[in-house]
């Protein structure tokens, strides 16, 4: 199947099938354009899909191999250079047509900054957003840009969809106080556990968007990201959380954003290839 804004890229090395057959589909958004740190974002689908190729297709923990499960990659977003807003006008529409061909398909966006996450969502119209980020992202805008990476969350909730968001360490005042006044649940890194977690997305309705930001773990694991935070969570606390969310939610879609860097065999890429086989383990299991 064609899709109106993709293009053929690097692609998972065990056998894949066609997006109307696949109970997963990969989307790469290779975008980086209101980065404010670190460029590189742009890799990020092609360094993840890359470190997918020194990881086993088995999962030890759930005795699952994901080569035999129905996967479907359909590359990357021919992205609008410098704008975020088209970009994600794009992004809605490839994983609408993606959902129009196959229902049941659970999208999986690997990007790319965090500001494409916003596309995703509005194609899907989940109930609930659950974001593991070092950032709040809840500022109206950032550099006279409401679509900027750090403005993803105010769009989404202005979307009218419940956020929860884990691992957060860095913020405004402002987005505090916004988050407070919309009734936006958070947990800071340092208060970061389990039963934290359980105890704000238990009550929130179905279906939930899953999205990880790679600079919500500590940066040993992520060196290479575009804001970079210090005091981040482990990733088996990230783990844990989304076998949790699988076992007890309906998921709309999933993504794993702002991996950077330049270099084949990037740390980075490397934690987020794992996470992405995690993620596909988890749900493989309840199929």
């Amino acid at each position: 199947m064609d899709f109106l804004y993709t293009y053929e890229t690097l692609k998972l090395e065990f056998p894949l099938v066609e997006p109307e057959e696949a109970a997963f589909t990969i989307l790469g958004v290779p975008f980086d354009g209101t980065t404010s740190f670190k460029a590189g974002a742009r890799f990020g689908p092609t360094l993840i899909r890359h470190a997918t190729l020194n990881l086993e297709s088995y999962i030890l923990d759930y005795d699952i191999d994901i080569a035999k499960l129905p996967i479907a990659d359909i590359g990357d977003v021919a992205v609008v250079a410098g704008d975020p807003k088209k970009t994600t006008d794009r992004v809605r529409e490839t994983v609408e047509e993606l959902k129009k061909a196959n229902p049941k398909t659970s999208p999986i966006l690997l990007g790319g900054e965090h500001s494409q996450t916003l596309g995703a969502v509005e194609a899907l119209k989940p109930k609930s957003y659950v974001v593991f980020d070092a950032h709040l992202d809840l500022r109206d805008s950032y550099e006279d840009n409401p679509y900027n990476h750090a403005c993803v969350a105010r769009r989404i909730s202005e979307l009218g969809v419940k956020e929860a968001m884990f691992g957060i360490r860095s913020g405004t005042r402002e987005e505090v106080e916004y988050a407070e006044r919309e009734g936006i649940a958070w947990v800071h890194a340092r208060d970061y556990d389990f039963d934290a977690f359980v105890e704000l997305v238990k009550p929130l309705p179905e279906p939930v968007y899953l999205s990880v930001d790679i600079d919500v773990f500590d940066l040993s694991l992520v060196p290479s990201t575009g804001t970079p935070e210090a005091g981040g969570l482990s990733f088996w606390d990230v783990v844990e959380a989304i076998e949790w969310l699988v076992e007890n939610k309906r998921i709309a879609g999933f993504d794993i954003m702002e991996v950077a860097g330049e270099n084949l065999g990037d740390i980075t890429a490397l934690t987020a290839a794992k996470l992405l086989f995690y993620f596909i383990g988890a749900m493989g299991r309840e199929l």
